[in-house]
C-alpha cells in the first residue's frame, strides 16, 4: 500500500444541513490552494440533506467548473456520517483523501497545510489537532471539552502513541490505505476508527494545529451520548488481528 508521491487530493464533504458554510469552505480552499493539487471535491448527500444544502452544492459546483476542479455529488449508500465518509473513500480518485466537514468546524484554512504535509510525507497520515495550541476551541461545551481531554489522554495511552487529538475527523491519508481498510462504524465513532486502524497498521501519523469553532448553521449530529460509544470501537480495534482490519 506504499504511496511514494502526493499527486493530488480528493476532498470529501459529507453534507446534511450546510449551505453558506459549504460555499465558504470550498471558496477558501480554492483561494488558498493550488488547483492542480485538488483532484476533486466529493459532496456526499442523502435523502435528509436539505434543499438549501443541495442548492449550495450546485452553486459551488459552478464555481469549481470555472477553475477546472470537479465537484461531484455522491448519494451515500451506507447510513449516517461515518457511512457517508466511507462511501466517499471508495469514490475518491486522487492519490490522497482529505476527510473534513463543510460546516466550518474543520477549519478550511488548514487544507493548504495538509497538502504541504502530504507532499512531505506521502506515505503517512496527517491529522489536525485542536490541542496543540491553547484557545483552539470556540463555542465548545465545557462538559464535552473535559470529556474530550480525558478521552484523548486515555486513547493515546491505550494505543501507545503521543497523538493529542485522536477523535477529530479532519485527516489526510493515502487513498490506497483508506480504501483497503475495512471500516465498521457508521456514526461518529467512525472518526476515531479512522485513526485507530492506521495506528494498528503502523502508519506514521503527523499532527498539525487547528482551530475549532462551533457551527453557525444547522445542528451537530454528534451528541454527548455518542462520545461514550467511542469506547466500543477503541477496545475492538485494539485486540483485532491485523489481517481482520482489511477488506476481503
Amino acid at each position: 500500500m506504499e504511496t511514494k508521491e502526493f499527486k493530488n487530493v480528493s476532498i470529501i464533504l459529507p453534507t446534511l444541513n450546510e449551505s453558506f458554510s459549504f460555499n465558504q469552505t470550498v471558496d477558501i480552499i480554492l483561494e488558498e490552494c493550488e488547483h492542480k493539487d485538488i483532484k476533486e471535491f466529493i459532496a456526499v448527500v442523502c435523502d435528509r440533506t436539505l434543499p438549501d444544502s443541495i442548492e449550495a452544492i450546485k452553486k459551488s459546483q459552478k464555481v469549481c467548473e470555472e477553475v477546472g476542479v470537479p465537484l461531484h455529488i455522491l448519494y451515500q449508500k451506507r447510513p449516517f456520517a461515518g457511512g457517508a465518509v466511507a462511501d466517499g473513500f471508495m469514490k475518491a480518485t486522487g492519490s490522497h483523501i482529505l476527510m473534513m466537514a463543510p460546516d466550518l468546524e474543520t477549519d478550511p484554512h488548514n487544507v493548504k497545510d495538509f497538502i504541504t504535509m502530504g507532499k512531505r510525507y506521502p506515505n503517512d497520515m496527517v491529522t489536525a489537532s485542536r490541542w496543540l495550541h491553547k484557545g483552539s476551541f470556540a463555542g465548545y461545551s465545557k462538559v464535552k471539552l473535559v470529556l474530550n481531554f480525558f478521552f484523548q489522554k486515555m486513547f493515546a495511552v491505550f494505543y501507545g502513541v503521543k497523538l493529542t487529538d485522536i477523535t477529530f475527523g479532519y485527516r489526510l491519508a493515502p487513498t490506497k490505505l483508506m480504501q483497503r481498510i475495512k471500516w465498521e462504524e457508521l456514526k461518529h465513532p467512525f472518526f476515531l476508527e479512522t485513526a485507530l486502524k492506521p495506528i494498528r497498521l503502523k502508519v506514521k501519523i503527523h499532527e498539525i494545529p487547528s482551530n475549532w469553532a462551533a457551527r453557525q448553521e444547522g445542528e451537530s449530529q454528534n451528541s454527548l451520548l455518542q462520545t461514550f460509544k467511542y469506547l466500543k470501537i477503541a477496545f475492538k480495534v485494539k485486540f483485532e488481528k491485523r489481517s481482520e482490519l482489511f477488506n476481503d
